[in-house]
């Protein structure tokens, strides 16, 4: 994967080191499903859906960086991981601009649902995020977050992340570029629903 992050942030000592930086850090062995299978996804799924963004390079950089740090501390996760954007992309001869940017776009993957009409590098990289939502191998996305939250009790696993579905099976639009609604959202809300009904014991 290196090879994909020097395309995008250069070759030198600085850059060179935050991508192995950052392949260490996805690389982590307490992570279940964040880890550089998903990173892989997530950029994967940003070139298909790349047309609508205004910054594509923000976006790839804030993909390499949405999840950088990752301790099961939902916000604070995002927070540490904009932080650490902040921090080593100035070293990277990164324009300070393309620098707040990717800091704003991976703070936004904390609440998806919080997305700004308008928000084109937003969209894509949200939507990029979310697409393991109606892509196949749902299940073993969802038991590899089970893992990751393996240390809080089933009861409490099951309330919060039955939250988390409803609130985002409660969107009118779970996707909000026209090339993601098309290729997932109808499976997403799908797969989402059933795992909500396993999880509250309402299978129909």
């Amino acid at each position: 994967m290196i090879d994909d992050w020097t395309t995008l942030a250069g070759e030198s000592p600085a850059s060179l080191a935050t991508g192995a930086e950052l392949i260490a850090r996805w690389s982590e062995p307490h992570r279940r499903y964040h880890t550089l299978d998903h990173l892989s996804a997530v950029l994967a799924a940003v070139s298909q859906l790349a047309e609508p963004a205004g910054d594509l390079a923000a976006v790839r950089l804030a993909a390499w960086f949405h999840d950088a740090v990752y301790d099961g501390r939902p916000g604070w996760d995002e927070e540490r991981s904009a932080q650490l954007a902040q921090s080593r992309l100035r070293g990277c001869g990164v324009p300070a601009s393309r620098v707040s940017e990717v800091a704003r776009l991976v703070r936004l993957t904390a609440a998806h649902d919080t997305l700004t009409a308008g928000d084109r590098n937003g969209a894509v990289l949200c939507d990029a995020d979310l697409a393991v939502l109606g892509r196949p191998g749902y299940d073993d996305y969802a038991a590899r977050i089970r893992q990751e939250y393996a240390h809080v009790p089933d009861d409490l696993f099951r309330m919060g992340r039955a939250e988390v579905l409803r609130r985002l099976l409660a969107v009118p639009r779970l996707y909000r570029t026209e090339r993601a609604r098309e290729l997932w959202e109808e499976r997403a809300r799908a797969n989402m629903s059933g795992e909500l009904a396993a999880l509250t014991g309402m299978r129909d």
